[in-house]
């Protein structure tokens, strides 16, 4: 098998199995620390389920690219491999390290969260000092604009965007972790046709991830992402759309920078929906409730299973409309 197909192929695997071997190790431990979701108010589970997602994630992301540095490094992917995404490491090598920190800061994040329950300023104070670091780095969206202060200004608020409304529609088994496979294997389809190799590997690598979650989350829950998984795909998600370029002197559709928009369609219009209607109650934000696309569902006579198929059906569809532009 050639190049690059090859690596595509060796990310989603590497990354779902590495997922979801590590997932009972992750669970025990989270069950032996009581790192648990307990049943309770708007819960459908009467049991405790261990919050191990998101680490069984993270580890299912960072095997693989430890091995893939080494094995550049040592040179045992062939000449065209490692020419190819050996400069793909080199050029972004600042990028990627700040893009694995703030992986490893989001969880980390999350997880406190899901052990303390943070204060919802604590949380987005987290948040945004991550955003900040990696608009730092050099991930920045730019729109066209020149002014590095709108570039820092919009990637800190699409990173804190995305973040949260995959934290809000962790609603559901499976639900969230299908919305970020979906949108992963659009990135990486994407940035592949584009020759972007590091950038599709990388897309692949959340793609395999989160497909190797959802054995253990979908229909029936054994583990939950927690705030430390939604938080991590979330943020993995905001950084992919910004590292592609979707508009180029190759690629000169201007339509094309809306690409983000359309892949990430179906949690950001959930996100607003739930803080305006909010916000018209009078309640806080961030205080959650059952008013997300998903429950509507369930309420119009779906099982919970169909509103989750029905979601990911859509977000699939209007995400394909990429390639239209």
């Amino acid at each position: 098998m050639t190049f690059p197909l090859s690596a595509y192929i060796v990310s989603v695997l590497s990354a779902g199995l590495i997922t979801l071997l590590m997932l009972p190790l992750w669970r025990a431990w989270c069950l032996r620390v009581n790192l648990v979701d307990d049943p309770g108010h708007r819960k459908i589970h009467d049991r405790p389920v261990a919050l191990a997602g998101g680490l069984a994630i993270l580890t299912g992301l960072l095997v693989p690219l430890l091995g893939a540095f080494a094995a550049l490094k040592l040179n045992l992917l062939g000449v065209e491999a490692t020419d190819k995404l050996g400069y793909g490491f080199e050029r972004r090598f600042g990028q990627l390290a700040a893009m694995i920190g703030g992986a490893i800061g989001m969880t980390l994040l999350g997880w406190l969260d899901d052990k303390h329950e943070l204060r919802p300023a604590l949380k987005f104070a987290g948040q945004l000092l991550i955003a900040a670091a990696v608009a730092a780095a050099g991930i920045r969206i730019t729109l066209f604009v020149s002014s590095p202060l709108f570039s820092y200004t919009i990637t800190i608020l699409w990173v804190l965007t995305v973040t949260n409304a995959f934290n809000f529609m962790d609603n559901m088994n499976g639900l969230c972790a299908g919305l970020a496979a979906i949108a992963a294997l659009l990135i990486g389809v994407i940035a592949a046709r584009h020759g972007h190799y590091l950038v599709a590997a990388l897309a692949f690598l959340v793609f395999g991830a989160a497909l190797g979650f959802l054995p253990c989350n979908f229909p029936r829950a054994s583990a939950f992402l927690g705030d430390a998984g939604s938080h991590l795909l979330g943020y993995l998600l905001a950084v992919l759309t910004i590292l592609p370029h979707f508009y180029s002197d190759k690629h000169p559709r201007t339509l094309a920078v809306l690409s983000p928009l359309f892949i990430l369609a179906v949690p950001l219009t959930d996100l607003l929906w739930v803080v305006l209607l909010r916000w018209r109650m009078g309640r806080p934000f961030y205080i959650g409730d059952t008013n997300h696309l998903s429950h509507r569902l369930v309420r119009l006579g779906l099982s919970q299973r169909q509103a989750v198929a029905v979601i990911w059906a859509l977000a699939a569809a209007v995400g394909s409309l990429v390639f239209a532009l």
